[in-house]
């Protein structure tokens, strides 16, 4: 049930009202960055951009939209990967951005948590945590852009899932506004609270399609005391897999990052990022990014050292190299960072944000591998991710003598191909880049009926009206 019906001049003008004359847009040059998704696959259009300042305006904007039947996309940093932040190309919904909710308001190094507006940037919060020599773990590639708000909302991943879990696992607290533009404050910086439903968890993950998040209350941990980064080459996926199991043993689960890169993709940075180089003299199919973390210096590069070389012992993996300052660690991390990016060079891509248990990782790849190439023979697979977590980017860039958009046509197609070996293996067609529009269709195919009745359930009870963010995530 989507809406076509656009909002009337007069409901806009009560709109700016409360936003007032430095909270809203509505020339084209203006709103167009808003409008389109920065991988230029998903684009809309809306009569107006809003920009509230505080909690109250967003709930006021609400209460106007559900009053009036209009629809509303909340957006962050706009860096999502599947389209939830774009609204309809129909002129059928406003765009309420957060930015302007821009503060952080209390940091506890005590508690180990830090209270924050939605619209402060992930990179803010680091350095707010930094400050205070305690660490938020969430680490994204988009972190100078992407938002808090949009982070909780997508149920953000990142590179330190395998230490500190998905940003559900990072919030205590949350303030949201309704769909009815009731404002809830559930900003308690508690680890127990067993008093009923969990109501926060309904609205991480759920892409605005619940309620806007104009708050957050986020757990803050001990800053590490040293930190080791290793690059290493893999005989095998198996044998990556090994690995991270002994690091994990040899540890005590310190293991921060494991992250997995192919030959392709090593090729693809070095040839097309400056200063970009293999650490490693011999090339191996695939490589890793190993990060451990530690309370204290004590030891720690004694113990990462041991464990590469009963990893050399064992024959897991072929070569290794242990940065030995804080440049080298950065330049370990551009080889992984850098590979979206420069992917782009070999022209278009077909992505996948997948993820399966953690044993059954190198049976996702190669499955996906041989039956993407028999569906498109030529087909460039760049597969690679967080392997330490099950989550794996199953990048094919299109054949070398192929039309890009004849390849791209191809997109849910090749989909389907892999998204069956993943459910298949037991696994999920969205491990952290959310549904939004891309995937809502799909979603259908892999989940069961009861849980799809469920999602609706859910969405009908607290958006009767369907206004918040509608064709994502679930239809209803």
């Amino acid at each position: 049930m989507k809406s076509t019906r656009r909002p009337t001049n007069e409901t806009l003008d009560r709109l700016k009202k409360i936003v007032g004359t430095k909270g809203w847009k509505s020339e084209k040059t203006e709103i167009e960055p808003y409008l389109r998704e920065w991988r230029d696959r998903y684009f809309g259009s809306t009569p107006i951009v809003l920009s509230p300042s505080t909690a109250s305006e967003v709930a006021e904007i609400i209460r106007v939209c559900a009053e009036t039947g209009t629809c509303l996309v909340p957006q962050g940093g706009n860096t999502g990967a599947v389209g939830g932040q774009i609204p309809a190309d129909d002129n059928s919904s406003i765009v309420v951005l957060l930015h302007r909710l821009n503060k952080v308001l209390n940091v506890d190094p005590l508690n180990n948590t830090l209270t924050t507006q939605a619209g402060v940037t992930l990179a803010q919060l680091q350095e707010a945590a930094d400050e205070h020599n305690r660490l938020f773990p969430l680490s994204l590639a988009s972190e100078g852009s992407c938002q808090i708000g949009g982070n909780i909302a997508t149920n953000a991943g990142g590179t330190a899932v395998l230490r500190y879990g998905n940003t559900r696992d990072l919030v205590l607290g949350l303030e949201v506004v309704l769909p009815d533009g009731t404002l809830w404050n559930g900003l308690r910086g508690l680890r127990k609270d067993n008093t009923g439903y969990d109501l926060k968890q309904m609205f991480i993950g759920a892409e605005g399609t619940l309620g806007i998040i104009t708050a957050a209350v986020l757990k803050l941990f001990p800053k590490p005391g040293d930190v080791q980064t290793a690059f290493v080459g893999f005989h095998g996926l198996e044998q990556a897999v090994s690995t991270l199991t002994l690091a994990q043993e040899m540890t005590g689960h310190q293991v921060t990052t494991f992250e997995l890169v192919p030959r392709i993709g090593i090729d693809i940075v070095t040839e097309f990022v400056d200063g970009a180089r293999n650490p490693l003299s011999t090339s191996f199919d695939w490589y890793g990014l190993i990060e451990i973390s530690f309370g204290s210096s004590n030891m720690s590069r004694e113990l990462t050292e041991n464990i590469l070389s009963r990893c050399l012992e064992q024959d897991l993996i072929g070569d290794a190299v242990l940065a030995e300052s804080g440049a080298q660690a950065t330049a370990i991390w551009q080889l992984r960072e850098s590979l979206s990016e420069a992917q782009k060079n070999l022209g278009g891509s077909i992505k996948h944000d997948v993820s399966v248990p953690v044993p059954s990782v190198p049976a996702l790849i190669e499955r996906s591998i041989e039956a993407a190439n028999r569906f498109i023979p030529g087909i460039r697979p760049v597969p690679f991710g967080h392997i330490g977590d099950g989550n794996i980017h199953l990048n094919f860039t299109q054949p070398s003598d192929m039309d890009r958009n004849a390849y791209l046509a191809k997109w849910e197609d090749l989909n389907n191909v892999v998204h069956d070996i993943v459910n298949d293996l037991g696994g999920s067609i969205s491990a952290e880049h959310g549904i939004g529009q891309m995937k809502v269709d799909e979603i259908v195919r892999y989940k069961t009926q009861t849980e799809m009745d469920l999602m609706r359930q859910i969405k009908r009870a607290l958006d009767p009206k369907n206004i918040m963010n509608p064709g994502k995530v679930i239809e209803v």
